[in-house]
Protein backbone atom coordinates (compact mmCIF):
# COMPACT_ATOMS: atom_id res chain seq x y z
CA UNK A 1 0.00 0.00 0.00
CA UNK A 2 3.03 2.56 1.08
CA UNK A 3 4.30 1.37 -2.45
CA UNK A 4 1.28 2.48 -4.16
CA UNK A 5 0.89 5.63 -2.42
CA UNK A 6 4.85 6.66 -3.16
CA UNK A 7 4.09 5.91 -6.67
CA UNK A 8 1.28 7.93 -7.30
CA UNK A 9 2.99 10.72 -5.42
CA UNK A 10 6.18 10.18 -7.83
CA UNK A 11 3.91 10.77 -10.95
CA UNK A 12 2.33 14.12 -9.45
CA UNK A 13 5.61 15.54 -9.21
CA UNK A 14 7.08 14.26 -12.31
CA UNK A 15 3.55 15.80 -14.29
CA UNK A 16 4.03 19.20 -12.64
CA UNK A 17 7.60 19.26 -13.12
CA UNK A 18 7.19 19.13 -16.74
CA UNK A 19 4.94 21.85 -16.79
CA UNK A 20 6.24 25.35 -19.23
CA UNK A 21 7.08 27.68 -16.68
CA UNK A 22 5.83 31.33 -18.83
CA UNK A 23 8.64 34.33 -18.63
CA UNK A 24 7.82 37.36 -16.69
CA UNK A 25 8.17 40.39 -18.80
CA UNK A 26 9.57 43.26 -17.40
CA UNK A 27 12.23 46.59 -17.79
CA UNK A 28 13.62 46.23 -21.66
CA UNK A 29 12.28 42.38 -21.80
CA UNK A 30 8.83 43.93 -23.12
CA UNK A 31 7.83 45.02 -27.00
CA UNK A 32 9.38 47.70 -29.15
CA UNK A 33 6.81 50.49 -30.98
CA UNK A 34 7.55 48.06 -33.92
CA UNK A 35 6.19 45.18 -32.73
CA UNK A 36 9.59 43.70 -32.50
CA UNK A 37 11.33 42.69 -28.51
CA UNK A 38 13.66 45.34 -27.50
CA UNK A 39 16.10 42.35 -26.31
CA UNK A 40 16.25 40.63 -29.60
CA UNK A 41 16.47 44.06 -31.68
CA UNK A 42 19.28 43.46 -34.21
CA UNK A 43 21.57 46.03 -36.22
CA UNK A 44 19.30 48.32 -38.38
CA UNK A 45 20.52 50.12 -41.47
CA UNK A 46 19.80 53.71 -42.29
CA UNK A 47 19.84 54.15 -46.01
CA UNK A 48 18.80 57.70 -47.42
CA UNK A 49 17.52 58.18 -50.69
CA UNK A 50 18.22 61.26 -52.18
CA UNK A 51 15.79 62.23 -54.83
CA UNK A 52 13.33 64.71 -57.11
CA UNK A 53 10.30 64.70 -59.05
CA UNK A 54 12.51 66.04 -62.00
CA UNK A 55 15.03 63.25 -61.86
CA UNK A 56 14.27 61.22 -64.58
CA UNK A 57 16.80 58.32 -63.32
CA UNK A 58 15.49 58.43 -59.63
CA UNK A 59 12.73 55.56 -59.98
CA UNK A 60 15.13 53.45 -60.70
CA UNK A 61 16.85 53.94 -57.41
CA UNK A 62 13.85 54.00 -55.94
CA UNK A 63 12.84 50.25 -57.26
CA UNK A 64 15.88 49.11 -56.12
CA UNK A 65 14.95 50.27 -52.50
CA UNK A 66 11.97 48.76 -52.70
CA UNK A 67 13.93 45.20 -53.94
CA UNK A 68 16.48 45.95 -50.60
CA UNK A 69 13.65 46.35 -47.89
CA UNK A 70 11.81 43.25 -49.63
CA UNK A 71 15.71 41.88 -48.61
CA UNK A 72 16.55 42.83 -45.58
CA UNK A 73 13.35 43.44 -44.04
CA UNK A 74 13.34 45.40 -40.85
CA UNK A 75 16.70 45.07 -40.86
CA UNK A 76 16.49 48.05 -43.40
CA UNK A 77 14.83 51.54 -42.81
CA UNK A 78 14.53 53.58 -45.95
CA UNK A 79 14.09 57.38 -45.80
CA UNK A 80 13.06 59.32 -49.08
CA UNK A 81 14.58 63.02 -48.97
CA UNK A 82 13.47 65.46 -52.25
CA UNK A 83 15.91 67.96 -51.85
CA UNK A 84 18.79 69.35 -54.91
CA UNK A 85 18.71 70.65 -58.30
CA UNK A 86 16.07 67.80 -59.20
CA UNK A 87 13.45 68.15 -56.24
CA UNK A 88 11.15 71.52 -57.31
CA UNK A 89 7.84 70.15 -58.10
CA UNK A 90 5.83 71.14 -61.62
CA UNK A 91 3.30 73.31 -62.03
CA UNK A 92 0.91 70.01 -61.97
CA UNK A 93 2.30 68.78 -59.03
CA UNK A 94 -0.10 68.06 -55.47
CA UNK A 95 2.83 68.84 -52.94
CA UNK A 96 6.07 70.14 -52.77
CA UNK A 97 8.44 67.80 -51.13
CA UNK A 98 10.66 69.74 -50.52
CA UNK A 99 11.88 70.38 -46.59
CA UNK A 100 14.03 72.68 -44.99
CA UNK A 101 15.30 69.73 -42.62
CA UNK A 102 16.12 67.76 -46.13
CA UNK A 103 17.95 70.93 -47.51
CA UNK A 104 20.07 70.58 -44.83
CA UNK A 105 20.50 67.31 -44.83
CA UNK A 106 21.63 67.49 -47.98
CA UNK A 107 24.47 69.83 -47.36
CA UNK A 108 25.49 68.31 -44.17
CA UNK A 109 26.26 64.95 -45.49
CA UNK A 110 27.30 66.33 -48.61
CA UNK A 111 26.01 67.03 -52.35
CA UNK A 112 26.06 64.03 -55.09
CA UNK A 113 28.28 63.80 -58.22
CA UNK A 114 24.94 62.06 -60.03
CA UNK A 115 21.54 61.26 -59.46
CA UNK A 116 20.20 58.27 -58.07
CA UNK A 117 22.58 58.26 -55.07
CA UNK A 118 21.93 57.05 -51.68
CA UNK A 119 23.83 57.42 -47.97
CA UNK A 120 24.15 54.49 -46.49
CA UNK A 121 24.66 55.05 -42.37
CA UNK A 122 25.97 58.40 -42.94
CA UNK A 123 29.31 55.88 -43.08
CA UNK A 124 32.46 57.16 -45.29
CA UNK A 125 33.64 53.89 -47.01
CA UNK A 126 37.16 52.59 -47.26
CA UNK A 127 37.54 53.29 -51.27
CA UNK A 128 34.85 55.92 -51.03
CA UNK A 129 35.53 59.55 -51.39
CA UNK A 130 32.31 60.75 -49.95
CA UNK A 131 28.92 59.56 -47.92
CA UNK A 132 27.40 59.44 -51.09
CA UNK A 133 27.05 56.07 -53.07
CA UNK A 134 25.85 55.03 -56.25
CA UNK A 135 22.80 52.59 -56.49
CA UNK A 136 26.10 49.74 -57.37
CA UNK A 137 27.54 49.86 -53.94
CA UNK A 138 24.09 50.08 -51.85
CA UNK A 139 23.16 46.57 -51.17
CA UNK A 140 26.92 45.47 -50.35
CA UNK A 141 27.39 48.31 -47.82
CA UNK A 142 24.34 47.58 -46.09
CA UNK A 143 25.32 43.97 -46.22
CA UNK A 144 28.47 44.95 -44.57
CA UNK A 145 26.68 47.29 -42.38
CA UNK A 146 23.94 44.57 -40.94
CA UNK A 147 27.29 42.08 -39.93
CA UNK A 148 28.03 44.78 -36.61
CA UNK A 149 26.46 44.32 -33.23
CA UNK A 150 24.21 47.68 -31.91
CA UNK A 151 26.31 49.68 -29.15
CA UNK A 152 22.44 50.77 -28.43
CA UNK A 153 18.73 49.46 -29.16
CA UNK A 154 15.86 51.71 -30.15
CA UNK A 155 12.54 51.30 -28.68
CA UNK A 156 9.63 53.87 -30.45
CA UNK A 157 6.20 54.35 -28.48
CA UNK A 158 3.79 56.36 -30.81
CA UNK A 159 0.88 58.35 -29.42
CA UNK A 160 -1.55 59.87 -32.07
CA UNK A 161 -4.44 62.34 -31.05
CA UNK A 162 -6.94 62.09 -33.71
CA UNK A 163 -8.61 65.33 -32.60
CA UNK A 164 -5.93 67.64 -32.55
CA UNK A 165 -3.21 65.40 -35.25
CA UNK A 166 -0.55 66.18 -32.35
CA UNK A 167 1.93 62.88 -32.55
CA UNK A 168 3.94 61.93 -29.14
CA UNK A 169 6.95 59.55 -29.74
CA UNK A 170 8.77 58.42 -26.39
CA UNK A 171 11.76 57.28 -27.47
CA UNK A 172 14.05 54.73 -25.54
CA UNK A 173 17.33 54.32 -26.18
CA UNK A 174 19.10 50.75 -24.08
CA UNK A 175 22.42 51.37 -23.98
CA UNK A 176 24.59 47.34 -24.70
CA UNK A 177 28.11 48.96 -25.27
CA UNK A 178 29.59 52.40 -23.70
CA UNK A 179 30.03 54.86 -26.19
CA UNK A 180 32.66 57.65 -25.18
CA UNK A 181 32.10 59.86 -28.56
CA UNK A 182 31.34 63.41 -27.00
CA UNK A 183 28.53 64.09 -29.59
CA UNK A 184 26.04 61.46 -29.58
CA UNK A 185 22.52 62.59 -31.30
CA UNK A 186 19.14 61.49 -31.48
CA UNK A 187 17.18 62.47 -34.84
CA UNK A 188 13.42 61.81 -35.66
CA UNK A 189 11.96 61.59 -38.47
CA UNK A 190 8.40 61.49 -39.89
CA UNK A 191 7.97 59.78 -43.37
CA UNK A 192 5.22 59.13 -45.95
CA UNK A 193 4.56 56.59 -48.23
CA UNK A 194 1.51 55.95 -51.12
CA UNK A 195 1.24 59.44 -51.98
CA UNK A 196 0.32 59.90 -55.76
CA UNK A 197 2.22 62.52 -57.82
CA UNK A 198 3.93 63.65 -60.57
CA UNK A 199 7.19 61.86 -60.97
CA UNK A 200 9.75 62.19 -64.34
CA UNK A 201 10.44 58.71 -65.53
CA UNK A 202 12.07 57.42 -68.57
CA UNK A 203 8.92 56.44 -70.17
CA UNK A 204 7.56 59.58 -71.42
CA UNK A 205 9.16 63.28 -71.43
CA UNK A 206 6.74 64.27 -69.21
CA UNK A 207 5.88 63.61 -66.01
CA UNK A 208 4.10 60.82 -64.72
CA UNK A 209 0.98 61.94 -62.93
CA UNK A 210 0.23 58.42 -61.01
CA UNK A 211 3.29 58.22 -60.25
CA UNK A 212 3.43 56.95 -56.22
CA UNK A 213 5.65 57.92 -53.89
CA UNK A 214 7.53 56.03 -50.80
CA UNK A 215 9.29 56.96 -47.22
CA UNK A 216 9.36 60.55 -48.15
CA UNK A 217 10.75 63.00 -45.57
CA UNK A 218 7.76 64.42 -44.37
CA UNK A 219 9.41 66.44 -41.54
CA UNK A 220 11.28 65.91 -38.52
CA UNK A 221 10.90 66.12 -34.68
CA UNK A 222 14.12 66.91 -33.87
CA UNK A 223 16.69 69.62 -35.72
CA UNK A 224 18.28 68.41 -38.99
CA UNK A 225 21.24 67.21 -37.29
CA UNK A 226 19.36 65.12 -34.47
CA UNK A 227 19.33 66.39 -30.94
CA UNK A 228 22.37 65.89 -28.77
CA UNK A 229 22.41 63.48 -25.96
CA UNK A 230 23.55 64.85 -22.86
CA UNK A 231 22.92 61.90 -20.22
CA UNK A 232 26.05 59.47 -20.35
CA UNK A 233 25.96 56.43 -22.99
CA UNK A 234 27.30 53.62 -20.34
CA UNK A 235 26.41 50.28 -21.22
CA UNK A 236 23.19 48.92 -19.20
CA UNK A 237 21.89 52.55 -19.35
CA UNK A 238 18.07 53.38 -20.39
CA UNK A 239 17.31 56.70 -21.57
CA UNK A 240 14.21 58.18 -22.82
CA UNK A 241 13.26 61.20 -24.60
CA UNK A 242 9.95 62.91 -25.62
CA UNK A 243 8.58 64.96 -28.72
CA UNK A 244 5.86 65.87 -30.33
CA UNK A 245 4.70 67.26 -33.44
CA UNK A 246 1.55 68.18 -35.20
CA UNK A 247 0.56 66.57 -38.69
CA UNK A 248 -0.58 68.98 -41.03
CA UNK A 249 -3.92 67.95 -42.66
CA UNK A 250 -2.41 66.55 -45.73
CA UNK A 251 -0.34 63.68 -44.30
CA UNK A 252 -2.19 60.52 -44.40
CA UNK A 253 -1.19 59.72 -40.77
CA UNK A 254 -1.95 55.42 -41.74
CA UNK A 255 0.39 55.83 -44.33
CA UNK A 256 3.17 57.69 -41.92
CA UNK A 257 6.32 56.14 -40.13
CA UNK A 258 8.61 57.26 -37.06
CA UNK A 259 12.11 57.22 -37.85
CA UNK A 260 14.61 57.27 -35.13
CA UNK A 261 18.39 56.67 -34.87
CA UNK A 262 21.19 57.19 -33.42
CA UNK A 263 24.24 58.85 -35.07
CA UNK A 264 27.72 61.04 -34.29
CA UNK A 265 28.47 64.49 -35.29
CA UNK A 266 31.85 64.80 -34.95
CA UNK A 267 34.40 64.06 -37.62
CA UNK A 268 32.62 60.84 -38.03
CA UNK A 269 28.40 61.07 -38.63
CA UNK A 270 28.03 57.53 -38.68
CA UNK A 271 24.21 55.85 -37.74
CA UNK A 272 24.85 53.39 -34.56
CA UNK A 273 21.40 52.51 -34.68
CA UNK A 274 18.14 53.02 -36.69
CA UNK A 275 14.41 52.17 -36.03
CA UNK A 276 11.14 52.40 -37.42
CA UNK A 277 7.50 51.67 -36.35
CA UNK A 278 4.20 53.63 -37.57
CA UNK A 279 2.59 56.54 -36.51
CA UNK A 280 -0.84 55.06 -36.12
CA UNK A 281 -0.13 51.06 -34.43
Amino acid sequence: MKRHIFLLAAAIFLLHACEEIPPVVTGSMGQGGGGTPVDDQKRQVLIEEFTGVRCVNCPAGSALIEDLLAQNGERLVAVSIHAGEFSPPYSTSQYDFRTAAGDQILSYVGEPFGYPTAVVNRRKFDGQFDLQLGQGDWAGYIAEEKTLLPKVRIDIAPDFDNGTRELTAKVTLFVDETIGDPDVRLSIMITESGIQDAQLTPASSTPDPNYIHKHVLRGMMTNYDGAPISEALNAGAEIEQTYTLTLPDEWKEENCKIVAFISLAGASKDVLQAHEVDVVE
